[in-house]
Parts: C-alpha cells; sequence; structure tokens
C-alpha cells in the first residue's frame, strides 16, 4: 500500500485541543477539484468544500494527501475519515464504503486532444487513449472502446496530460470540469472534442459505513450549505461555465 503524506493542517470550527481530529483525504492532482498551491498548501473545490462542512460540524479537520488508486483502501484501514477528491458515487464503490450527500452535479467526460487534431469519433480505431486508472473513465473505455484502439492507463491525469503532450497518446479522456481548467492554461495547445458521456452520479464524500455520526453531521452541514446558497457559491466560482445552475437553491 502506497505512503499517505500528512498535508498542511486545516483547523476550522469551535473544536478544542481535546477533540478528536478528522481527517480528510484528498488526491491533491486534480485541479480545481484539489491540488496543491504555490505555497504547499492543499487548496481547491473539494478543500474549500470540505473545510466549510468542517466549520458548520465543528469538526476540527486536517488534510491528508493520498495517490488516488489508494484512496479507499487507506480510508478502510483508518489512515483517515473520509475522501474528498471529486468522486463520483457509484454502485461498485458504494459496497465498500458509504457516500455523503451530493456536493457536486453529475459532469460529463469528454475527450481533450491537441489543438486542430482531426479525429473520427464515429468510428473511433487505432487511437491511443490516455485515462487516470480506476476511474469511472477507465472502466468506461474498457468496455466501450477497448477492442479497435489501445487504453493506456496512467497514475495521474498530469501523467496522461504529459505523455498527450509529448504524442504519446493521441486522446485523453477525462471530466470535462477538469479538461476545461487543463484546455484554459494550455494557451490554444489543448481543445475538447468528442461526445459526452455522463459516468454515474454527482461527488459525494466517501466514508466508512461504521461511520453514521460522522456521515450524519457532513449531511447535515451539506444540506445547510445547499439551503442558504454557500454550495452553489462555491460551485459558480471555481466552476463558472458550468451549465445548468443554480445546482442546489431550493426552489
Amino acid at each position: 500500500m502506497k505512503q499517505f503524506i500528512l498535508a498542511a493542517a486545516a483547523l476550522v470550527g469551535l473544536a478544542s485541543a481535546t477533540h478528536a481530529q478528522t481527517r480528510l483525504a484528498t488526491e491533491a492532482a486534480y485541479p480545481p477539484f484539489n491540488y496543491v498551491d504555490d505555497s504547499g498548501n492543499v487548496g481547491g473545490f473539494d478543500i474549500d468544500v470540505g473545510n466549510e462542512i468542517c466549520a458548520r460540524a465543528a469538526l476540527d479537520c486536517v488534510w491528508v494527501i493520498n495517490e488516488w488508486d489508494t484512496l479507499i483502501p487507506n480510508l478502510l484501514a483508518g489512515n483517515y475519515d473520509g475522501i474528498l477528491a471529486a468522486m463520483t458515487v457509484t454502485d461498485e464503490r458504494k459496497q465498500s464504503i458509504d457516500f455523503s450527500e451530493e456536493y457536486y452535479p453529475p459532469d460529463a467526460s469528454t475527450f481533450l486532444m491537441a489543438a486542430g487534431k482531426q479525429v473520427d469519433f464515429d468510428n473511433l480505431s487505432g487511437v491511443r487513449i490516455g485515462v487516470q486508472g480506476a476511474t469511472i473513465q477507465a472502466t468506461w473505455l474498457d468496455a466501450n472502446l477497448k477492442a479497435n484502439n489501445t487504453i493506456l492507463t496512467f497514475s495521474t491525469n498530469d501523467q496522461a496530460l504529459a505523455d498527450l503532450n509529448a504524442g504519446n497518446v493521441d486522446l485523453v479522456f477525462a471530466e470535462q470540469s477538469y479538461l476545461d481548467e487543463t484546455v484554459a492554461g494550455s494557451n490554444g495547445a489543448l481543445a475538447i472534442g468528442g461526445p459526452k458521456q455522463v459516468l454515474g452520479a454527482g461527488l459525494g464524500i466517501g466514508l466508512r459505513k461504521a461511520d453514521t455520526e460522522l456521515t450524519g453531521k457532513i449531511n447535515e452541514a451539506l444540506a445547510a450549505m445547499k439551503a442558504d446558497g454557500t454550495l452553489d457559491a462555491l460551485i459558480g466560482a471555481y466552476f463558472p461555465d458550468r451549465e445548468g445552475g443554480p445546482f442546489y437553491l431550493p426552489e
């Protein structure tokens, strides 16, 4: 099992020195959802959502950085108490862990390529497609495009993007909210194309099935954030081009 690294503490809420800490894990490699900022601290949408939940629930929270493919095993091993890492709620994952209520709506997945590249998406064949391993995108590619194409899995999306830029893969398949950020920072070198696939439900906080008290506190905080517009405000701040909002304000 790969080592997890304790990141800078995010102390929030009304917790006392004797109050047990709540450890929240993130990948810190999936901007704008989660990343390490220039000061070496974790940042991003997931982190802001988590800190707001901890403040409202009076939890003394610290952040843990963990590689994507061992997030769930380390949660089950007790190395931390929750996962906030842009993790989509799926039936497969729910067999081993519970999830909080949704904190980000379902997002389409699509393809990233070099700007100007011509790709026949109606008859995709002989194409090298990069994807982060242990993701719903990797599962979808294996089920739908593996027969006629080469699927290359990477530990992180950054590695997949590096191979795309080096010409070692033709396409990268990931969530559009992540790819939008990537295209915006590429100075016109990259573009999004092809069909969009909505895979799974929205994003949830991964939790151990036995931790019902913690799950209740988190869901109560999330419900309040939805009702007063805080969650929609955070989504708007990080994803101004996200279609369909506001998402959680009561009608």
